[in-house]
C-alpha cells in the first residue's frame, strides 16, 4: 500500500513535445526581449545623436566662422555637382514614363492635353524629391558611411577625440549643411528634366508645344512646388545625419564598413519613406 501511494504522489513526466515547445516559446520570448532591449538602445542613440547635431547646427549658424567652410564646399561638389548628370537622367526618365502611361489612355477619352498637369503634380508634390531623396541615400549617405566608417576602423575619430576636436562639429556638421544646401538645386533639376522628358513624349503624340506649355503654367503653383522643395531639407538632414550615425556606429572586423554602409543605405530609404508619408498626412490636413 504505501509503494501505491507513493507511486500517486510522483508527477508523471511530461511528454518531450511539451517539453521541446516550452523551450521553443522561452526562446522566442528570449530574441523579443534582446530585441526589444537592442531597439531602445538605438532608439537613445539617435535621439542623443539628432539632439546634438541640431544644438550644433544651430551653433554654427550663429556663428559661421566656427564651420569648416572649404572642407564643406567640397563635399557639396561631390554630392551636388558630380550628381547632376544622374538626377537629370532620372528626372527625365521619370517624366518620360510617366507621360507614356497616361497619354494613351488619357487619348480614349480626347483629355490628352491634361497629361501635362498630372505630371507637373507628380513631379513637384511627390517623385521630384523623392527620387533625388533615394539617389542621395545610395550615392551620398553611403559614401558617408564608408567615409567615416573607415575613420573609426582606423582609429583616426579617437584621435581627434584624444586632440579635444568634437566629431560631430568636425565631420558631421559639414556633411549635414552641404547635402541640406545641394539637395533643393537636385530635385528642381530633377523637375525640369522631368518636363522636358514629358514635353517630347506630348510633341511625338501631335500634342502642340504651345499647349504643353499654357498645362504647364496653369497646374504649376508655388504651393506644389514649395511644398515638395520644404521636404528636401528634411530628406536631406536624414540622409546626410543617418549616414553620418551609422559610419561613427562601424565595429571592428573585415566587414564592419560594408554593413555599415547597408544599414545607412537601408535606414536612410525607411526614413524618407516614413517622412514623405508624415508630409502627406500633414499637407492633406493643412489642405495644401
Amino acid at each position: 500500500m504505501a509503494v501505491l501511494e507513493i507511486d500517486h504522489l510522483v508527477a508523471p513526466p511530461k511528454p518531450a513535445g511539451t517539453i521541446t515547445s516550452f523551450i521553443r516559446h522561452a526562446g522566442f520570448v528570449l530574441n523579443l526581449g534582446q530585441w526589444t532591449a537592442g531597439f531602445v538602445r538605438s532608439m537613445g542613440t539617435e535621439t542623443s545623436f539628432t539632439g546634438e547635431v541640431f544644438a550644433k547646427l544651430l551653433k554654427a549658424l550663429t556663428h559661421p566662422r566656427g564651420l569648416r567652410w572649404k572642407e564643406t564646399l567640397i563635399i557639396a561638389e561631390k554630392a551636388g555637382a558630380n550628381a547632376v548628370a544622374i538626377t537629370g537622367l532620372l528626372g527625365f526618365l521619370i517624366g518620360t514614363i510617366l507621360a507614356f502611361q497616361t497619354v494613351a489612355a488619357m487619348r480614349q477619352f480626347g483629355a490628352e492635353v491634361f497629361v501635362a498637369d498630372l505630371v507637373v503634380i507628380v513631379l513637384f508634390r511627390e517623385l521630384g524629391p523623392l527620387i533625388t531623396a533615394v539617389l542621395l541615400t545610395s550615392r551620398t549617405g553611403s559614401a558617408f558611411a564608408a567615409e567615416l566608417g573607415t575613420m573609426k576602423v582606423n582609429e583616426e575619430i579617437d584621435a581627434l577625440t584624444t586632440m579635444g576636436l568634437d566629431p560631430v562639429q568636425f565631420l558631421v556638421l559639414p556633411r549635414i549643411i552641404a547635402v541640406i544646401g545641394v539637395i533643393p538645386l537636385l530635385t528642381m533639376f530633377n523637375m525640369l528634366m522631368g518636363l522636358v522628358g514629358c514635353g517630347l513624349v506630348m510633341v511625338s503624340w501631335d500634342i502642340p508645344g504651345a499647349i504643353f506649355m499654357d498645362r504647364i503654367r496653369y497646374a504649376a503653383t508655388l504651393t506644389d512646388l514649395f511644398g515638395g522643395l520644404a521636404k528636401t531639407f528634411v530628406f536631406g538632414t536624414l540622409v546626410a545625419g543617418i549616414g553620418c550615425l551609422r559610419g561613427l556606429q562601424t565595429g571592428v572586423g573585415p566587414t564592419a564598413v560594408g554593413d555599415s554602409t547597408t544599414r545607412a543605405v537601408v535606414s536612410g530609404l525607411i526614413a524618407i519613406i516614413v517622412a514623405d508619408g508624415v508630409f502627406a498626412v500633414v499637407y492633406y490636413f493643412l489642405g495644401i
